[in-house]
């Protein structure tokens, strides 16, 4: 039986575009009422985008549903901020989240350039930055304790050292887990920890404080994101594995607490957040069109362990 509430929604912010090569099935028209303040993984600056919904083919219960075989993010010349955005979290409340272990995401992606400027990626979060009103059918949402297990790019100055070992940038398969802390307790104790993280003498002690409630798994990807690979992530209740055509390159054993949604993006955003640098976000400007290709993209429920 079909989930006809599965929907895929895209978002085009600052000129990013969604666009469906030709042979491939197109997005429903735009919605009358945008969502208002959508955002990145990052917490994007954009506006009011036009948000479109993709219904995907095949079950979100059982079985395997066929996202849709092709789809190209690109990002125009620009110097503010940019987004090209495929999710299915914007209509929901995040305890409704469609997605929990045990399944399998998979896709083919290459970029048009080995190294974009700003961030992209592919996998699972619980969209924990954005705050809703509701507007155009989006769910009401407070800032959350972040989640995610994804395929996850971010160019220099991006700087977000969350795992020990791996530099704070690069292409990673990476997992993050915080605490299940209630919104009205984390929303004071962030801009606590901001506040603390703008003082350089306080800098180390603040960053230090907050690894007591997450858990980061990150692995750098020894690959070019502009040649194609397939990327697949296998999500179970005692750990995440990472593949790269076919090669395990991460298990963590720190999975994200479910339920999550569905993210593919390509922005020109940066954040930092480290003892050296403080805090802060940024938009890099882009001299040259950037894109992400993606084929193939399918998510498989109830795969054995």
């Amino acid at each position: 039986m079909k989930d006809d509430s599965l929907r895929l929604t895209v978002f085009e912010i600052g000129g990013g575009k969604v666009d469906w090569p030709a042979g491939i099935d197109s997005p429903a028209e735009p919605a009358a009422s945008p969502v208002a303040g959508a955002g990145s993984p990052l917490g994007g600056e954009g506006t009011a985008p036009p948000a479109r919904a993709l219904e995907p083919a095949g079950t979100a219960k059982t079985g395997t549903t066929e996202l849709f075989q092709r789809a190209l993010l690109t990002l125009p010349p620009v110097k503010s901020y940019a987004d090209a955005q495929l999710d299915d979290t914007q209509a929901l409340r995040r305890h409704t989240l469609r997605w929990r272990p045990p399944l399998r995401f998979s896709v083919r992606a290459r970029t048009s350039i080995p190294a974009p400027l700003g961030t992209f990626g592919f996998g699972f979060w619980n969209d924990p930055f954005s705050l809703f009103l509701g507007m155009g059918g989006g769910a009401r949402k407070l800032p959350s304790a972040p989640q995610c297990a994804w395929f996850f790019y971010g160019s220099p100055p991006l700087d977000l050292p969350l795992a020990d070992g791996v530099p704070g940038w690069g292409w990673k398969a990476a997992t993050l887990r915080f605490r299940n802390i209630p919104a009205p307790v984390l929303a004071p104790i962030a801009v606590g920890g901001v506040v603390l993280v703008s003082l350089p003498p306080l800098r180390r002690w603040a960053l230090a404080q907050a690894r007591r409630v997450y858990r980061a798994e990150e692995r750098l990807l020894p690959i070019d994101p502009s040649q194609w690979h397939t990327y697949t992530i296998e999500w179970h209740l005692p750990s995440v594995g990472f593949f790269v055509d076919g090669v395990e390159v991460l298990r963590s054993f720190h999975p994200p607490l479910p339920p999550l949604g569905l993210v593919l993006w390509i922005d020109n955003q940066y954040a930092v957040a480290s003892a050296e640098k403080g805090f802060g976000f940024g938009v890099l400007a882009l001299e040259r069109e950037q894109t992400l290709e993606l084929e193939a993209a399918r998510i498989e429920r109830g795969i054995p362990a």
